[in-house]
């Protein structure tokens, strides 16, 4: 009987030729070559939040809202145009396990948020209370957005019980 040991993933700490062809690679594409993570996985996010804040001026977009569906990030670079899609994920699955951790922990978070919000809007049959989950949701999830922008572009672990606590 064999057994087959998994490598761990190849974090993006290279040198020489190879790691400044592979950061070029990532720039051109706008994936963060420090990160391997690209911005564009939070468009998934801020388009439910944009149909959150459209809740309270049109209760009716909560029916848009509940349209949304969370994807990872593989899952929304698999499904968008975006250029370089298969290199997003190469350079997520490559990148420093730390990092990708912060960064997953978080989008998790968000997508718990809305997941749960969208649930709750479906059992709730007043506009009054669905315009009060899009509100606190919104204001959740728009530091969290914000909080992930930074891990991509090299930021500091972000601190979620704070920004929820607000």
């Amino acid at each position: 009987m064999s057994s087959t040991v998994s490598q761990p993933a190849r974090t993006l700490v290279q040198t020489g030729p190879e790691a400044a062809a592979w950061g070029e690679r990532l720039r051109v594409a706008n994936i963060n070559p420090r990160t391997g993570l690209a911005t564009d996985y939070l468009n998934h996010f801020n388009e439910a939040v944009m149909l959150l804040e459209m809740v309270p001026d049109m209760p009716e977009c909560a029916e848009d809202f509940l349209t949304w569906s969370p994807l990872s990030y593989a899952e929304h670079f698999t499904a968008s145009n975006f250029k370089a899609r298969d290199l997003a994920i190469e350079a997520y699955e490559k990148a420093d396990p730390s990092v990708r951790a912060q960064f997953d922990h978080i989008t998790d978070t968000m997508t718990s948020i809305l997941t749960a919000v969208g649930s709750a809007m479906r059992e709730v049959e007043k506009d009054t209370t669905r315009v009060r989950l899009a509100e606190q949701a919104a204001a959740w999830v728009k530091p969290l957005i914000a909080a992930c922008g930074g891990i991509i572009n090299g930021g500091a672990e972000a601190d979620i019980d704070t920004i929820m606590a607000n």
